[in-house]
């Protein structure tokens, strides 16, 4: 199949929340979330460029920013200073944004969104969840529980959106403090680093992991099957059920709705439990980070410094708690509802397997439940089998005309400052290097470092964390793609972290500096050039992975 550029401009592959052979529901819920969310908030923060363009070419997220002026243009080179600085000026949107981007940095509005977070969304959206999770799916009858899918969609539309909305709100202190500190001179991965411990929920998994764990041994009981662990005593019961019924119906393997949840596979939690850490002291090594950055900026930066750093740390937390609570949990809950819906269609002979639910549209999920109707069996067997072939696809990282940015110098003040804190954030959450063919030649790899320590243990490759956690042993180094907030879960029996793709603010940077893991970043080709059951080295400080045997 031919990837085929979509539209004018450049299209940059993004994996950061689906892989491919997309499910019809995150291709629809997933597309239009995310380009509403950015329309809305580009308007509101002053951005200048109209949204987040995405497309879909078969069956992978392509995404664009979508320039204000002449965006469906096929652009070589900038257009002169003169004519950008004019424009940006006179131009009657451009004008609008710029007078945004000026009360945006005034006014910092991310400051309001974490505590609305914190008091309202995250209270609102857990009770929800909680709620729908409730629901008894055996016992309702067909067009109850047709209407129950309706219930989920329009509360997964909902998330959805919010979910991409928050992220201009966590991301823009973030920001803040990674061009600050670039003009002070401070490396990026030395100021993200002041912001180790800034995100309980990515460590809470972990943490209550280990609980379990140490409530088991406490009591002298066996750590050999959850039954056992049930078994040690009430409170290693209680710190199970609870866990289950906290996170069991997320989904932890990515964010569409054909990977599992939790409570379908809990072999994955007991191996989770067995190989679960002491939490590393976090806050401290946060401490001396930001003491060492400060000790290095005049009077004026320190104070500077403070009030960004405490600014970023606070929108942290919002920002990792986010997918599990608007994406991971609402998606699990619309999951298991649809295999409750496809085993019932399979018995009445309707469909051929419950998961080919999957390959419905929205709009179709009700309707084939409550009335039979929809597309027939034999056309969702097509229908699955087209978004297997599509997945195997090895789509290029790029499609299309790279676009010169326009010189920040030209734009007026406030602009340029805002478009300097995008820039950063795509650099350091999405900037992955080209594959150096030399490096798979050689079996030597380099990406961003998190940690210290060299860690040297045995690779195990993935591309989901389905698939990691199915074959992975403890202390294990998992190589795979990149992470999301789906591997949060079960993360805690790696030894060490090895991504293809993701730069220094990516998730799996800040997962591996929560959970002090030691890990490289973006290491193009790693997937290529190491095998299952290779011997590697992870050396964070030198920001390399080498194969040793």
């Amino acid at each position: 199949m031919e990837f085929v550029t979509p539209g004018a401009g450049q299209w940059d592959l993004d994996r950061s929340h689906y892989e491919g052979g997309l499910t019809p529901t995150a291709a629809d819920i997933g597309v239009s979330s995310l380009t509403n969310a950015y329309r809305k908030l580009f308007k509101k923060l002053g951005v200048p460029a109209e949204t987040v363009d995405v497309r879909l070419v078969n069956g992978f997220f392509y995404t664009r920013i979508r320039p204000l002026i002449g965006p469906d243009r096929n652009v070589s080179k900038p257009p002169p200073a003169f004519a950008i600085k004019l424009v940006s000026r006179i131009h009657p949107e451009f004008r609008r944004r710029n007078a945004s981007a000026q009360q945006t940095l005034d006014n910092k509005p991310w400051e309001a969104v974490v505590a609305e977070w914190n008091n309202e969304i995250r209270p609102r959206y857990a009770a929800r969840n909680a709620e729908l999770q409730r629901v008894d799916l055996a016992a309702l009858s067909n067009d109850d529980l047709a209407g129950h899918l309706d219930e989920l969609i329009a509360h997964l539309r909902e998330t959805n959106e919010e979910h991409h909305r928050l992220h201009g709100y966590d991301l823009g202190p973030i920001g803040e403090l990674l061009v600050a500190g670039r003009e002070w001179g401070i490396p990026i991965p030395e100021m993200l680093s002041t912001l180790v411990g800034a995100s309980p929920s990515t460590q809470e998994p972990a943490r209550k992991l280990m609980e379990i764990r140490r409530s088991v041994e406490s009591a002298g009981g066996s750590l050999d099957s959850l039954e056992q662990i049930k078994a040690a005593s009430p409170e290693s019961s209680r710190l199970l059920d609870d866990y289950i019924a906290e996170h069991g119906h997320l989904l932890y393997a990515g964010y569409d709705i054909d990977t599992p949840t939790l409570v379908e596979n809990l072999d994955v939690l007991l191996s989770s439990i067995q190989s679960a850490k002491e939490p590393v002291d976090v806050l401290k090594m946060a401490a001396q980070a930001a003491a060492s950055v400060r000790q290095r900026l005049s009077v004026a930066n320190q104070a500077e410094f403070d009030t960004l750093l405490v600014s970023a740390r606070h929108a942290m937390d919002m920002r990792d708690n986010n997918g599990p609570l608007t994406l991971q949990w609402p998606s699990g809950l619309l999951r298991l509802a649809l295999l409750e819906a496809g085993r019932r269609l399979v018995e009445s002979g309707r469909i051929v397997e419950a998961e080919h639910m999957f390959e419905l549209e929205p709009r179709e999920m009700s309707a084939i439940v409550r009335a039979g109707s929809g597309p027939s069996a034999q056309e969702l067997v097509a229908r699955a089998a087209h978004r297997v072939e599509l997945a195997q696809l090895d789509p290029p990282p790029t499609l299309g005309t790279p676009e010169p940015p326009p010189p920040l110098d030209a734009l007026p003040e406030a602009t340029a400052r805002l478009l300097s804190i995008v820039n950063v954030l795509v650099d350091e959450l999405l900037t992955t290097a080209a594959v150096d063919e030399a490096a798979i030649a050689n079996r030597t790899f380099s990406g961003s470092g998190i940690g210290t320590e060299p860690f040297v243990g045995v690779a195990r490759t993935a591309t989901t964390a389905e698939e990691a956690m199915a074959e992975m042993e403890p202390d294990e180094v998992l190589v795979t793609r990149t992470t999301s907030p789906a591997y949060n879960l079960v993360i805690s029996m790696a030894g060490a972290l090895v991504t293809e793709t993701g730069g220094a603010a990516s998730h799996a940077a800040v997962l591996s500096r929560e959970l002090g893991l030691p890990a490289v970043i973006g290491a193009a080709g790693c997937l290529q050039g190491i095998n299952n059951g290779d011997r590697v080295e992870v050396d964070p400080a030198a920001g390399t992975v080498r194969v040793l045997s």
